[in-house]
């Protein structure tokens, strides 16, 4: 069995699509599975991973208020010749960017099934970065795109509901995973938190990108209104970051005493230390259709506070594995901050609920069900329901749109 995975953004740059492609390209391997990857070029070099039967790399350039995000060329060739070359039984397009777009053209061109995931709302990003009257348009698309797929695949009900508005009606709710033996509270230590100066501060982390989606600016400020609900609040109190990205100048002209900046970790070694010598989680993002670094940070041991928005209210249950806030409401953020400051018992007892929430959610138990969907679209197709010939065909012209 043999697929072929069409990606804007895989290792070794880093997010909660790159890091679920990579292991799901790593599961399947396990399982039987040929996997071949095409994503932009980061480097150099373009050595396949071991698990990976090809990698394609497309040239690819830097956004300019982004340099970390890279844009691939409309490069239709190159991917073409790659299914040309590799024969796939199966095409997925995990974005809805240039190499997953023409993923979708060059698999329905030669009539290869294809299916795809949902993982980012950015018809909700329109909003953040000053464009609300680009959602509709932008929306449109995303419909239009999943539509072309035999099943969409994303990790949230709420995701589900929002493609269903799009028309979009094969969706499946996949990748709800997390490795609870690499994120775990036994990573937690002392020496590294002495390493940071945290000492016995309470300590808050947030772990993600510096970017205006993501609400960090929000994160600090709750920050800054906690430490004087905090007896000695600013001696008590710590903020932890960890990440990059084009709002971390602002971010730290902003930042108070006490906001440490870990800059990007490395994922396998140093952040599941970092997670677990944490004491609670903070998170303010509200366009996540699953939000990795929440269920990361539940299965070492925190208890997390953020707000009920997109994916992340499908796992955090207030009172029970963390504290809930009204969207947007920084002060309501910086009391829950205070009430678990100075609360060890509830800290406790909600951190221990969040490892049990995690515990339920194993990637083992998620890759599996992918090995089986994959095999269930390829047998329906094969007995005929749904015929190729009804999946909307593409034009002649090349086109991203």
């Amino acid at each position: 069995m043999r697929v072929l995975y069409c990606t804007d953004t895989y290792p070794p740059q880093v997010n909660g699509v790159s890091v679920v492609t990579e292991l799901s390209v790593r599961g399947l391997a396990r399982r039987g599975w040929e996997c071949a990857v095409i994503s932009p070029r980061y480097t150099t070099t373009d050595d396949a991973p071991p698990h990976v039967q090809w990698h394609t790399t497309i040239v690819s350039v830097g956004l300019p208020v982004y340099p970390d995000v890279r844009m691939a060329a409309p490069a239709y060739r190159t991917v073409a010749r790659a299914i040309e070359r590799f024969q796939p039984e199966l095409v997925h397009c995990q974005t809805e960017f240039v190499i997953g777009r023409l993923g979708q053209i060059a698999a329905q061109r030669a009539r290869i099934p294809l299916v795809s995931s949902y993982h980012t709302d950015f018809s909700k990003y329109t909003a953040v970065y000053g464009a609300e009257w680009l959602r509709p348009a932008v929306s449109r698309y995303i419909g239009r795109f999943h539509r072309r797929s035999l099943r969409t695949y994303t990790p949230s009900g709420p995701a589900k509901a929002d493609l269903g508005r799009l028309g979009v009606d094969a969706v499946e709710v996949w990748g709800r995973g997390v490795n609870v033996q690499a994120f775990s509270p036994a990573r937690r230590s002392e020496t590294l938190r002495d390493a940071y100066r945290l000492h016995d501060a309470f300590v808050l982390l947030h772990v993600g990108r510096f970017a205006p989606e993501k609400g960090v600016e929000r994160i600090v400020e709750a920050f800054r209104l906690a430490r004087d609900l905090v007896p000695d609040g600013a001696n008590r109190l710590r903020l932890v970051l960890a990440g990059s990205g084009p709002s971390e100048t602002r971010i730290r002209a902003a930042a108070p005493d006490g906001v440490v900046f870990l800059g990007q970790l490395d994922r396998q070694g140093l952040l599941p230390r970092v997670y677990a010598s944490a004491d609670a989680f903070v998170f303010a993002s509200l366009t996540e259709t699953l939000g990795l670094v929440v269920l990361e940070a539940m299965a070492s041991g925190l208890p997390v506070i953020a707000a009920p928005a997109g994916g992340v209210a499908d796992h955090l249950r207030d009172g029970e594995n963390g504290i809930a806030y009204p969207p947007g409401d920084v002060e309501a953020r910086a009391r829950a901050i205070a009430r678990l400051a100075v609360d060890g018992d509830l800290c406790t007892r909600l951190g221990t609920g969040a490892r049990r929430t995690a515990e339920r959610l194993t990637w083992e138990r998620e890759l599996d069900r992918l090995d089986a969907s994959y095999r269930e679209v390829l047998a329906a197709l094969r007995e005929g329901a749904p015929a190729l010939a009804q999946i909307e065909q593409p034009s002649h012209r090349a086109t991203i749109a």
